[in-house]
């Protein structure tokens, strides 16, 4: 009978051991980072490392952040436009139409590009207030 008992013993351990090391696993990896995300987030530091910068005439680049998985997001302002007197739905779409010729053609978003990542660009004023957001999906730039 203390054969049995000690076979069970075993048996309980070894199953036991299994199951620690297969949650060990999933939890290794359910926290690392994967490459590509770990390029991006470099990517979107050296992008922050230049800001705030003018990227042409009227438009700063504030930051860029990384809100969700597979989404990065431009802040900009708009320098020669105030909220109060500025026609924001003509401004937006003179800006929609050229942005996604833009996403299509610039290198420097190549690997966004290549990753599927859906582009946001939110506009603020001179003062900081926002004025609307431009989101850009991989449906659109492939």
């Amino acid at each position: 009978m203390q054969q049995t008992t000690k076979g069970k013993k075993s048996t309980v351990l070894i199953i036991s051991a299994i199951v620690a090391f297969l949650l060990a696993l999933i939890l290794y990896y359910s926290f690392k980072e994967p490459a590509a995300d770990k390029e991006m987030i470099e990517l979107v530091a050296k992008y922050n490392d230049n800001c705030p910068l003018v990227i042409q005439e009227g438009i700063r680049l504030d930051n860029v952040t990384l809100p969700k998985d597979k989404v990065v997001q431009y802040n900009l302002t708009l320098l020669n436009v105030e909220k109060s007197t500025a026609e924001i739905e003509v401004i937006k779409q003179n800006i929609e139409e050229s942005l996604l010729s833009t996403v299509k053609a610039n290198s420097g978003l190549k690997a966004f590009r290549d990753n599927n990542f859906t582009l946001i660009y939110n506009y603020d004023d001179k003062k900081e207030d926002y004025l609307f957001q431009i989101t850009i999906t991989p449906e659109q730039y492939k």
